[in-house]
């Protein structure tokens, strides 16, 4: 028996998350002694709220904490974030369409899981989160890829939509704010998509984790609230872990129609049965509380993406969209792909963040891994004095 068919297909099949294997090297170097910079994280810098730490704290203390709980999750947090939802979103949910999962990535496989079958088809805009492609396989579909640029504003239009769909289109994986453009949808054009969905009879998946991180004029729009009459083939994901700080407590959720709400805890209670109650009670603390603490990061963020912004658009070479929410900027590096730098060529973005590890002690994550070769992403949930010596970093070595 060969060595490779000791792995299922199914899973050596999956690409590894390419942002945690950027944050793992930083870490390696930085634990060596090398003073690493890293913009690769998805991650807030800020520590979670004390009054969720606290409930967390005394949630320990709770007998009914030490035991199982329902598997979809508990009634009380389900209930507030259907509370949550409409106070934030405007949409109108029940508790029973409620799935409380394990972070926002189990809350994307378990959608796919219980919306796909073999053959079906999922259209993907690009650039796209690293993880959205690999459960779409693992459920035996397809992901066909609708590129965006700079030009487009790295949306997708209905132009597109229609051109890429065929028999077998079943979904949309929709993202606004974007992950890792820090693109934002107005309007209008979210009104073109829903209704495009209807009149084709395509489930929506939209990822709203990144809600409350907007910017300027730009204003968050929750699908299913601009077109109501898709919500039946609507899932919305969410969670808490970059709203507050939380990504380490691993809770997410999917809000969905029941019948769909309903396989996916049926899914869950053979998977990982309930999420951690500990963790479920810090992120009811959440949802329930004030967003006073929110609008600080935003703040924070909103001065760290300015600076960003100003400073990369400085560099020779280097071109920008202004990002308009998420925490991450997507600067173009394609007009140094195939020069020389610290006497290596750089064939494309991949090379590009291999020499920033290797000669600047510089980390983000290359552009090929969201499926936009030659860009790059980069994270501004850093202080601002190391956004500020992790930039300059890279103008000086580009200048040379």
């Amino acid at each position: 028996m060969s060595e490779e068919s000791r792995i299922s297909k199914r899973v050596g099949a999956i690409a590894p998350s390419a942002t945690l294997a950027v944050t793992s090297k930083a870490k390696e170097l930085k634990a060596a002694g090398a003073p690493v910079i890293g913009f690769g994280a998805g991650e807030p810098d800020f520590l979670t709220p004390p009054h969720i730490v606290e409930a967390a704290i005394n949630a320990c203390s709770e007998p009914q904490n030490h035991r199982y709980s329902p598997a979809g999750g508990l009634p009380e947090l389900k209930e507030a974030i259907a509370e949550k939802t409409f106070r934030d979103s405007g949409v109108q949910i029940s508790p029973e369409q409620v799935v409380i999962t394990n972070g926002g990535k189990h809350a994307v496989y378990n959608c796919m899981q219980v919306l796909l079958d073999a053959g079906d088809e999922v259209l993907l805009p690009s650039p796209f989160w690293t993880t959205y492609p690999e459960p779409v396989a693992l459920a035996g579909a397809t992901t066909t890829i609708l590129p965006t640029s700079e030009e487009t504003g790295f949306r997708v239009s209905v132009e597109q939509l229609n051109a890429s769909l065929t028999e077998r289109t079943k979904a949309l994986v929709f993202c606004s704010p974007s992950n890792p453009t820090g693109a934002v949808y107005p309007r209008e054009e979210i009104e073109a998509i829903g209704q495009w969905a209807i009149e084709n009879n395509v489930w929506i998946i939209t990822d709203e984790i990144y809600e409350h991180l907007i910017y300027g004029t730009n204003t968050h729009h929750s699908l299913p609230q601009l077109v109501p009459q898709c919500s039946e083939k609507t899932v919305i994901l969410n969670g808490v872990a970059k709203t507050y700080a939380m990504t380490g407590w691993r809770v997410g959720w999917i809000i969905a129609p029941k019948d769909v709400a309903k396989a996916s805890a049926t899914l869950q209670s053979h998977q990982t049965s309930n999420v951690a109650n500990v963790s479920q009670r810090a992120a009811l603390a959440a949802v329930s509380g004030p967003l006073d603490a929110v609008e600080e990061m935003r703040e924070a963020f909103d001065r760290r993406r300015q600076l960003m912004y100003s400073m990369l658009t400085e560099i020779d070479g280097v071109s920008l969209m202004e990002p308009q929410g998420a925490f991450y900027a997507f600067p173009n590096f394609k007009e140094i792909i195939g020069s020389e730098i610290a006497g290596r060529t750089v064939h494309n973005t991949a090379d590009l963040a291999q020499i920033f590890l290797e000669e600047i002690h510089v980390a983000l994550v290359p552009g090929e891994a969201f499926g936009a070769p030659g860009y790059a992403r980069l994270s501004f949930a850093l202080s601002d004095e190391d956004l500020i010596e992790g930039v300059e970093r890279i103008a000086n070595l580009l200048r040379r």
